[in-house]
């Protein structure tokens, strides 16, 4: 473990962290989650709802303890069935949150990409996180104190505004996934699931950050069955594959796959 400089010990088990008597920098060694306590808010170029909140009501910011935490690609944000501590928002990289199954079977509800919250879910339903978050490539979130966050709500109309509506945002992606898995067919998902990917990056040529067996996973498809999937679309002229490089050649076909499932 590096050197660290703190004035109390910090207890650290999985991704779970007790930062309420945190001073200073804790550096993590390679490749695992490295924590910062003093944070500058007015420095962050994303300016979550919380900060801007706390700027209407005249608080001081200092009242959040807020820290900010940075992922490895593939390093666990938050996990299924642990204690909701804070508040997470998503300042860079992307992350997938997703169910864990039985035996390694996981299902992919969303993607996420800055400016998202994480625990949104947990945080007004229950204690404990009821998926887990992974970060698909390096990321670097802000943590804030979730009894503060729970009194901004109660107190700021703004706030209560804000959160549902992102909140309604996660319910709304969650219910279109469960209608996609509960009423097409294997090639209807794959369909789905790829149109979603050009949403989310924004583009009909994409660079997959995801693997093919987390393409089969918010599908709830098996990574034998993916590939198979992908290779039938390439030789039908409805997408280009090369590796991780994919281009969505034939969308109006893709969607009507998707539609008709």
């Amino acid at each position: 473990m590096a050197d660290r400089s703190v004035h109390d010990p910090v207890s650290y088990s999985g991704n779970r962290i007790n930062t309420a008597k945190v001073f200073c920098t804790w550096l993590l060694t390679p490749g695992r989650m490295r924590i910062t306590r003093n944070v500058s808010c007015e420095e962050c170029p994303q300016k979550c709802d919380i900060y801007e909140a706390a700027k209407m009501t005249g608080r001081s910011f200092s009242g959040t303890n807020s820290i900010q935490a940075q992922f490895s690609k593939r390093e666990k944000i938050c996990r299924q069935g642990e204690n909701v501590t804070h508040a997470i928002y998503l300042v860079e990289g992307t992350a997938k949150l997703f169910i864990e199954g039985i035996n390694g079977h996981n299902i992919i509800l969303y993607l996420m990409k800055p400016p998202a919250y994480i625990g949104l879910l947990s945080f007004f339903e229950s204690i404990h996180y009821t998926y887990s978050v992974t970060s698909i490539e390096d990321s670097r979130v802000c943590m804030v104190d979730l009894d503060f966050l729970k009194q901004l709500y109660l107190e700021n109309h703004e706030v209560l505004l804000r959160l549902n509506k992102a909140f309604g945002r996660s319910v709304a992606l969650i219910m279109n996934k469960i209608i996609c898995l509960n009423q097409k067919n294997i090639r209807g998902r794959i369909a789905e699931s790829l149109l979603y990917l050009a949403q989310f990056y924004g583009a009909d040529n994409y660079h997959l950050s995801i693997t093919r067996k987390e393409l089969g996973e918010m599908s709830a498809i098996s990574e034998e069955n993916t590939v198979r999937l992908l290779t039938e679309l390439r030789q039908e002229g409805i997408i280009n594959i090369q590796g991780k490089d994919l281009s969505i050649v034939d969308k109006i076909l893709l969607r009507k796959i998707s539609e008709l499932g």
